[in-house]
């Protein structure tokens, strides 16, 4: 089932997510929900909290990346092509390392806003899969861009929060119409201001 993906300004996607348990009551199902959810609005990864939900939950598929950029005949020398699919559950960072890289980002959570992000080139992810499995792994390029995207998103940050003041100052508009539900998508939103 597709959920509704939670406007900026609502007050989950301020909140650090909690820790859940293996018998989390409609874990399954939501972990299937959001990835209908991700790809019905052609995102690349979704955080529980973007579908109202303040667990440390999120599903990434970066694989699309790749697929789009051989699609528009685009070069790249990424380490982690062809990307991966994968579900992170209490995901928690042990260390990021490396140059941080500017690489343009976008949120479904706020649509119509793209900018270019710094982030360091990997992380070390301790997390739960879908089965429950603890894994301690190093993750790169692509993939670790869109998995602290996704991390952000659990520890109550937003994309926008690394641009400088007067940049977030000069989309104050935009970001309050968006609150608003005054921005077409053509996936379903909840918005705070509604």
């Amino acid at each position: 089932m597709v959920l509704p993906i939670v406007a900026y300004g609502h007050p989950v996607l301020r909140k650090v997510a909690s820790d859940i348990m293996i018998d989390h009551p409609g874990l399954d199902k939501l972990i299937a929900n959001m990835w209908e959810t991700m790809y019905n609005s052609n995102g690349v990864g979704l955080a529980a909290p973007q579908v109202n939900k303040d667990i440390r939950l999120f599903v990434i598929d970066t694989g699309q990346i790749f697929r789009n950029m051989e699609e528009e005949g685009e070069k790249h020398n990424y380490p982690d092509a062809p990307g991966m699919k994968a579900v992170f559950i209490n995901a928690h960072i042990v260390e990021e390392e490396g140059e941080e890289w500017l690489y343009n980002e976008g949120c479904l959570s706020i649509p119509k806003i793209r900018e270019d992000i710094s982030r360091q080139q990997s992380v070390t992810l301790q997390y739960r899969d879908e089965n429950f499995e603890s894994h301690i792994r190093m993750f790169t390029g692509i993939t670790a861009r869109v998995i602290l995207h996704e991390y952000d998103h659990i520890e109550g940050k937003l994309f926008i929060d690394y641009l400088p003041p007067l940049k977030r100052k000069l989309m104050k508009g935009k970001l309050a119409d968006i609150s608003k539900g005054k921005v077409n998508v053509d996936y379903k939103m909840l918005f705070p201001g509604k």
